[in-house]
């Protein structure tokens, strides 16, 4: 039985084949596979996701983080010398002139150096480094242009290392319904919906409503800290608006199932509710940090991708299914070959 308090990262630790780490999404989005399972018994049913609406009630309500990925990842020149460089933009400050930015090689990006991406489409001084070693710069745009219409000429998506062929379409690494740019990863747990599947959800009787969490890359990177409880998340933006505040107290007053699309989704319902007591209209960041022990105080199911092992999002999951039926479930997933991460399969839990 896992000790909560002395939890260690090799506890959530498992064996993955590298085959199984998928390297293109599925087409259709909806072919992925989909493993049910059940949360009281720790049973699973294979099954493919456009099985999924038989699987959901009228009277459910899916909540969706509509999240829109930057093409973040671009490459230019010091202006100076000429010499390569790397950007990757994580996050907008203030007026959205100014981002948190990662770079390579860092050497070269020293407070009041400048550089030239894009043939001069986007220009870029560093002002700040910051403790961890990622830098803030400001960026200038032509006069009438956005930094986002431009990172849409010049950027490159920023897929996670683990996948290395090339992505011939950027929208694969979009979900259907992403609206509000700002993520510097996508919440891949949505990537498996279809727009037609979306309409027949609904036509169902089953709700749809959306939330906004800008995911970082804060979220994925690796737990350095061998007890768990001294892990620290990075904050990100989020966002639940009036609509979405009554369609989640209404759910739960009917006696309707709130289902969160991905860890995303969940995080940001229950970092709500841990703030505000209930689902009210809100905006603000979060650091919440899921591990097993957690009292989740709103969602009733989870539809949510595989993840890395020893990663702050398979504890989330641990903390909602369980940690024994977690690892079980994962070992049933591995054993079946299920596709593994980011463009991989998913499991529905409820």
């Amino acid at each position: 039985m896992l000790d909560i308090k002395n939890m260690t990262k090799q506890d959530f630790y498992y064996d993955l084949p590298k085959e199984l780490i998928a390297q293109h999404p599925i087409e259709p989005r909806n072919h992925s596979r989909m493993l049910k399972v059940d949360r009281l018994s720790g049973n699973c049913e294979h099954l493919h996701f456009y099985n999924l609406c038989d699987c959901l009630k009228e009277g459910d309500l899916l909540v969706l983080n509509d999240s829109r990925v930057i093409p973040a990842r671009i490459y230019g020149e010091r202006t100076d010398t000429k010499s390569f460089i790397e950007f990757l933009l994580l996050e907008a400050k203030g007026d959205g002139s100014e981002w948190e930015i990662l770079c390579r090689p860092g050497k070269r990006a020293k407070v009041g150096k400048r550089f030239s991406f894009g043939e001069g489409r986007l220009l870029a001084e560093i002002t700040e480094v910051l403790e961890d070693g990622n830098r803030i710069a400001r960026f200038s745009v032509p006069s009438g242009e956005s930094i986002y219409s431009v990172l849409d000429e010049i950027g490159q998506m920023p897929l996670p290392p683990y996948i290395t062929e090339k992505l011939e379409d950027k929208e694969r690494y979009q979900t259907v319904y992403s609206h509000e740019a700002g993520s510097a990863a996508a919440p891949t747990a949505g990537l498996h919906f279809t727009k037609d599947m979306l309409k027949e959800i609904e036509s169902r009787g089953v709700g749809i409503a959306y939330v906004t969490l800008h995911v970082g890359l804060g979220t994925f990177r690796p737990v350095k800290e061998d007890k768990v409880l001294e892990h620290k998340m990075h904050s990100e933006h989020y966002e639940i608006g009036k609509r979405t505040a009554e369609l989640i107290n209404q759910t739960k007053a009917n006696g309707g199932r709130v289902i969160c699309v991905g860890t995303t989704s969940c995080r940001t319902l229950e970092a709500a509710a841990q703030l505000h007591g209930k689902i009210i209209p809100c905006e603000g960041r979060t650091d919440i940090f899921i591990y097993p022990g957690f009292e989740f105080r709103v969602i009733d199911a989870l539809i949510t991708n595989f993840h890395l092992p020893e990663s702050t999002l398979i504890m989330l999951v641990s903390a909602f299914l369980g940690y024994d039926k977690t690892m079980a479930a994962y070992k049933t997933a591995v054993e079946n070959k299920y596709r593994f991460f980011s463009f991989g399969d998913c499991m529905l839990i409820e």
